[in-house]
């Protein structure tokens, strides 16, 4: 579990912002927080961020994904390092990036961070933490050889995978490709656990709708039909494998590496049309994914995914994320930018709430998001603490913030109205007044929507 990330100076975050999953003191819909008894602690499973165009909403998501590449791809030899530093400030371009996160993985929580510049780590540490004590695994400072624990043995060792690391490489990363196990872990959150959804990706697991003996493909046929997109089912349609619109030397190297039990998926994403291929024997087997939808006479008609609208295509890109977050042994952490992109607001809540209701006090899977959609914002649905805003200032930076923080927020308090308002920030500063024939006037700075 996410527990607490922080960023400073990445992109319009000029000054450090702290994003918690940290339960407050607020009973609200308690009974669906997460506890871990040793630590005492309450974990929220979900956190809505809200805030204007260009506030920093999708900046925040940005960060996260830039370290998930960082630690889990690293960097080439001779690379720079993808920093994107506050640029708005000319002190800020040369000072390194900074990020540090707070992990829950397996019952233990893990402090990682590090500061970056385009070209070398300036600083990285990893801690992991007991409920009575923080023991520091290592401490690289300026390129010098890292303050190791005397728990990694045998030292040498972990010296070695060091001094093979490169100034733009986290020693994490190298580490752990040189069969350090202790670190892997954090390594493997990264890599496994945290899923970052941006508006125009598209699901991986797509293929759970193919298989009729998957566990999730009744279930995710069933909800979909459910959800008012005239979608019956989805199903696979068998085609030649080279009738599928792709590169000639992509099919030729599936030809060459695709092995019997695995599976390839193929993504067309001017149609969005979606494939799977697997191999049998010599032969490989290409399936593509269609929509069946149901006619009056109770007969079905199939449909390319091409003809869906592009809310029912919305809905089968997340729904795999949503069912698979709700399961109850799931630990992942899904951070879905715009999650409200093409869906009518009614079906992303329903949606949140199926997520919501399945919580218990042993779910580790949380599911972050940012959006528009100011019906969410609703005590009934959300608690404070689970409704975050950015706002940018008049220089250009941005600022992180929970609704939790204000204490004057009563539970009865409608958190909607006072956010339109503007009693709550994060809303448009909006300095147009005027129609739009070249008669446009200049009126004072208001808040508005």
């Amino acid at each position: 579990m996410l527990i607490r990330f922080s960023i400073e100076n990445w992109q319009s975050f000029r000054e450090q912002a702290t994003f918690s999953m940290i339960a407050g003191p607020e009973r609200q819909h308690n009974d669906r927080l997460a506890r871990v008894k040793k630590y005492d602690l309450r974990v929220l499973p979900t956190a809505a961020i809200y805030g204007g165009n260009a506030s920093g909403k999708t900046n925040f998501v940005k960060a996260l994904a830039f370290v998930q590449a960082l630690v889990v791809r690293g960097t080439q030899p001779d690379d720079l390092i993808a920093v994107e530093p506050f640029l708005l400030d000319t002190e800020a371009v040369d000072e390194s990036c900074t990020f540090h996160f707070e992990l829950l993985i397996d019952e233990l929580v893990y402090d990682f961070s590090f500061s970056v510049t385009s070209r070398s780590v300036v600083e990285e540490k990893l801690v992991r933490v007991t409920s009575t004590s923080e023991t520091t695994l290592y401490h690289r400072k300026k390129g010098k050889l890292p303050v190791l624990h005397d728990s990694l043995k045998p030292k040498d060792f972990y010296k070695f995978a060091f001094r093979g690391t490169r100034k733009n490489q986290l020693y994490l990363t190298n580490a752990v490709s040189q069969n350090v196990e202790a670190f892997r872990p954090v390594y493997d959150w990264f890599k496994n656990t945290l899923v970052l959804l941006a508006p125009d990706s598209h699901i991986q697991q797509f293929e759970y709708y193919l298989q009729e003996e998957h566990p999730l493909h009744g279930i995710m046929n069933t909800t979909l039909s459910q959800l008012d997109t005239g979608i019956s089912r989805l199903g696979a349609e068998e085609i030649p494998f080279e009738s599928i619109p792709a590169p000639e030397e992509l099919l030729n190297n599936l030809k060459e590496t695709l092995k019997e039990g695995n599976i390839s998926r193929l993504h067309k994403r001017d149609s969005n049309e979606r494939y799977v291929v697997s191999r049998k024997g010599n032969a490989l087997i290409a399936q593509k994914l269609v929509a069946h939808h149901r006619r009056s006479d109770a007969s079905e008609i199939k449909f390319e995914l091409s003809q869906e609208s592009s809310g029912s295509q919305r809905i089968i890109d997340l729904m795999p994320a949503f069912i698979d977050a709700s399961s109850p042994l799931n630990k992942k952490v899904y951070v879905i930018d715009e999650v409200d992109r093409s869906l009518h607001t009614l079906l992303t809540r329903q949606l949140l709430e199926a997520f919501l209701d399945s919580r218990r006090a042993d779910s580790r899977s949380q599911l972050i998001f940012t959006t528009h959609d100011v019906l969410l914002m609703d005590q009934q649905f959300l608690r404070r603490d689970e409704m975050w805003v950015t706002e940018r200032d008049g220089e250009g930076r941005s600022q992180l913030f929970s609704l939790g923080e204000y204490k004057e927020l009563r539970n009865d308090t409608d958190v909607r109205k006072r956010y339109l308002q503007g009693r709550l920030g994060g809303i448009p500063r909006i300095l147009f007044s005027g129609d739009l024939t070249g008669t446009t006037k200049t009126a004072p700075a208001k808040s508005g929507v």
